[in-house]
């Protein structure tokens, strides 16, 4: 195996530091169509670049000799006083030497932009370790190695043919993929080393390559003598991903087995593998994989802290798109990332709060360290970064204890790039900012005026959210901000009615929340007295209204003509808070606020209030407690005046 290993390093630099390193292993012959070449002069100027540093690796050379054995390749250990010199001679081509009065100039090992003074007139000939009889030579050294090791052997040779370009009909590919085909008649392969072959085939020969077909049925035959370990089960995933075809019966009934396979040892995952895995699930588009998703998930929160933070972004940004999550993966993320966040790649805390706001999780430790990063180290996020984490933040209604501090530095940082920062991402930042009361009336005061809304119109589509979020940045200056004096949004950008599918500004009525409580109310008031999902003309919708005339009582629906004041009841379902808290999102939260600015005598009646009274003579003195004192406010306040 230490052999394979050491070609498989040998083969892999070669073809890796050819085109940067001139005189590079000894088996490479430099050449060049042009007859400057054998120029004395030049040869004496062009730079010789240091030999890669393998360690432990043995150098493959074509050694031309005189005997009767000539062109025989051998595989010989470099020598260590020698390991990092340069040799003069290359395959028979005798090079100049140096003056002995200059010094021979190297350049850093592996460097990848190597340049020699006159590099377009010279090419390596990385063919030469690619001619048929090397290729059969190393191909019978291989057939010694246990299977595995071949395997390892080969598709380390067919890595190296597409790093070099070789096309699949080209002769040393066809004698590597005649082995492949011998080798796999004997099923005897490693699950590991067979994904590796089928991923490489690919590559050279695409899916209907002869290998992976091969590679397929021993997989599928492994697969069914439940022999797979976890890496292996990770490898094979990664397999079908790269060979992923929605209507191939034979991928939909492996990828069925390995589903099985998984769910029995998803307690044996590591963390890679957990995030390999899921990645894989979304290549593959397995959204109906519920259970093995929500196990991976339950998993994911076991070995949360042995993941990295590129693994981290891997496993969330799955499960977003996979739609399941585990509310131990978030315990877990509460418990693990508050004291992670603050030295953390930015896009890592970007993604943790889309996570967030997605699952609508209300975590204060999370939230707090997020803002206390921001304050720090805002000036090196991106755009869309600082837009995710505002967003987040002012969307699930969170006001941090530093918001002095981070509101202060985000208008520093939009200051600094206003004519930079995307339009889109930027509304996005000022809308969410009114859902915390803070309003930038700075920055309303510029993306109302034509030029902004031209550059708007100029980058991405302007949609209906991008048009409701600049009717709501109106009405904040409309209706919570009298004193503002300068441009409004032009009515014909104003957006007539919030409720959408996507619920991007008000979550709608539960119907079972509501079928709980019209009984009650209706006995409440003495009959149906009352509308519901009444739009008002600022767009928002009101679950139920109740209308009061002068007096203050309830009114009719014949004589709503005389309404003197309105009560809007808002039944709060589930899908209106934040998970697990009884804190409104700040899209509910602003929505309270501008129906109160309208007129409206605001009622909440929460689910989980609503909920605790078993009986109907409990919901009806509830709801009597609720809406009652509303009404009496009104009749005092209209007696006082």
């Amino acid at each position: 195996m230490k052999s394979v290993i050491c070609l498989s390093a040998s083969v892999r630099t070669a073809c890796q530091h050819a085109s940067v390193c001139f005189p590079l292993y000894r088996g490479l012959n430099v050449c060049s169509s042009s007859p400057r070449l054998t120029d004395p002069e030049f040869v004496s100027k062009t730079v010789i670049a240091q030999q890669p540093r393998v360690s432990d690796a043995l150098c493959l050379q074509r050694e031309r000799t005189r005997s009767a054995a000539a062109d025989v390749p051998r595989l010989y250990p470099a020598s260590a006083t020698r390991r990092n010199e340069v040799t003069s001679q290359h395959a028979g081509v005798q090079t100049a030497h140096r003056p002995a009065g200059r010094a021979t100039q190297h350049l850093p090992p592996c460097a990848p932009f190597a340049k020699a003074e006159r590099a377009a007139a010279a090419l390596v000939n990385i063919q030469s370790l690619f001619e048929e009889d090397v290729i059969m030579e190393l191909c019978s050294k291989l057939a010694d190695f246990p299977s595995d090791d071949r395997a390892e052997g080969l598709a380390t040779l067919l890595e190296s043919c597409v790093s070099v370009g070789l096309e699949a009909h080209s002769p040393p590919v066809l004698i590597l993929v005649k082995e492949c085909l011998e080798l796999l008649s004997s099923k005897d392969v490693g699950v590991a080393q067979l994904c590796r072959l089928g991923k490489v085939a690919c590559a050279l020969e695409g899916r209907e390559s002869d290998v992976v077909a091969e590679v397929m049925t021993s997989i599928s035959c492994a697969l069914e003598e439940d022999v797979v370990s976890p890496s292996e089960v990770a490898a094979v995933y990664s397999l079908l991903a790269a060979l992923h075809e929605p209507r191939c019966p034979q991928q939909a009934a492996m990828l069925s087995a390995l589903h099985r396979q998984a769910q029995r040892q998803v307690h044996r995952l590591g963390a890679g593998h957990v995030s390999d895995i899921l990645q894989c699930l979304l290549k593959l588009e397995q959204k109906q994989a519920i259970s093995l998703v929500l196990r991976l998930s339950h998993r994911a929160s076991r070995v949360f802290k042995a993941f990295s933070d590129d693994e981290i972004i891997k496993v969330l940004s799955a499960l977003m798109t996979l739609g399941q999550h585990d509310e131990e993966l978030l315990a877990a993320m509460e418990k693990h990332l508050p004291g992670r966040l603050g030295k953390c790649d930015p896009e890592l805390t970007s993604t943790v709060m889309e996570y967030c706001l997605q699952m609508r999780y209300r975590s204060e430790p999370i939230l707090e360290a997020v803002a206390e990063s921001f304050v720090r180290s805002a000036e090196r996020h991106t755009d869309m970064q600082i837009a995710k984490q505002i967003v987040a933040i002012g969307r699930l209604n969170y006001l941090p204890q530093c918001s002095g501090q981070m509101f202060k530095k985000l208008e520093n940082v939009l200051t600094g790039r206003f004519s930079h920062f995307r339009p889109r991402a930027l509304i996005d930042v000022l809308h969410a900012c009114i859902h915390l009361e803070r309003f930038p009336l700075n920055y309303t005061n510029k993306i109302f005026r034509p030029c902004f809304l031209q550059r708007l119109q100029e980058g991405e589509p302007v949609d209906r959210n991008a048009l409701g979020q600049l009717t709501q940045l109106h009405l904040s200056v409309a209706l919570e901000c009298k004193h503002y004096w300068g441009p409004r949004l032009p009515f014909f950008l104003h957006v007539k009615n919030f409720s959408s599918p996507d619920q991007a500004f008000e979550s709608p009525m539960e119907t079972s929340l509501y079928r709980q409580v019209k009984g009650p109310l209706v006995q409440l008031l003495g009959g149906e007295f009352f509308y519901t999902r009444i739009f008002t003309s600022a767009g928002y919708t009101v679950d139920v209204e109740i209308c009061l005339d002068d007096n203050g009582f309830v009114l009719p629906p014949s004589e709503w003509e005389h309404t003197e004041k309105r009560v809007a009841v808002c039944l709060d379902g589930r899908s209106r808070f934040c998970r697990n808290t009884q804190h409104l999102l700040g899209k509910e939260a602003t929505k309270r606020r501008r129906l109160h600015r309208m007129g409206y005598e605001v009622v909440e009646i929460p689910y989980f209030e609503f909920e605790k009274q078993r009986t109907q003579e409990e919901q009806v003195q509830y709801l009597h407690d609720k809406i009652f004192p509303a009404i009496s406010k009104f009749r005092l306040s209209h007696l006082t005046s």
